[in-house]
């Protein structure tokens, strides 16, 4: 993406600055930009008929949206929400097409990362299936502390696709057991002692 900003070439490709809690695309609407996150996190999330939010990705650095509607020539799937502040690269929706027909790297990246989503949505909805709330709570925890961001309780249980309630129960259950600590939503145990808990599900 610098490549691209950086070149005599660069089809009107700028930086975009999103203040935390913008949805800078919108379900059901026509995008004019595609973007490719720079620094922060977003929050891919589909708003269903009845009004509830489920959560099916967290975007961060290098990751991009919006490509699959310049795919496939439709209006966006998903909204696309920061929670922290987010700098992205703004590639009008035209711009990015003619690029994916004449930039070979950009493909290769592209295809790489469309790749490593579908995995990465296999292995969560094996998880989803396979194990308890507890096991993709446990592994949302552990992500939130290795990207070092906080997530609200909303977000985590839209994520997880349970009522706050729920994610309030489990949340009581793990303090129990001295996994989660008393106070906010922290783990209360070392990486070491999480990835054998784990394993004890796997």
């Amino acid at each position: 993406m610098e490549r691209l900003l950086a070149g005599e070439q660069a089809g009107g490709i700028t930086l975009a600055s999103f203040p935390p809690g913008e949805r800078f695309i919108r379900q059901g609407e026509t995008s004019r930009y595609v973007y490719v996150i720079r620094d922060g996190i977003t929050k891919c999330y589909i708003r269903e008929d009845n009004g509830k939010d489920y959560i099916f990705e967290f975007l961060g650095k290098g990751e991009i949206t919006g490509e699959l509607e310049v795919i496939r020539k439709t209006v966006c799937l998903c909204n696309i929400e920061t929670i922290t502040a987010v700098t992205a690269y703004a590639i009008p929706t035209g711009e990015f097409a003619l690029l994916m027909r004449a930039d070979a790297e950009l493909n290769g990246l592209l295809l790489e990362e469309l790749a490593t989503r579908i995995q990465q949505t296999c292995v969560r909805a094996s998880y989803q299936q396979l194990y308890p709330v507890e096991y993709g709570l446990l592994r949302l925890l552990k992500l939130q502390s290795e990207a070092k961001v906080r997530f609200s309780k909303k977000n985590m249980a839209d994520y997880l696709a349970i009522t706050v309630r729920s994610f309030n129960r489990t949340i009581r259950q793990l303090r129990e057991k001295n996994v989660v600590s008393m106070e906010g939503l922290h783990l209360d145990m070392s990486p070491q002692e999480l990835e054998e808990l784990l394993r004890r599900w796997e």
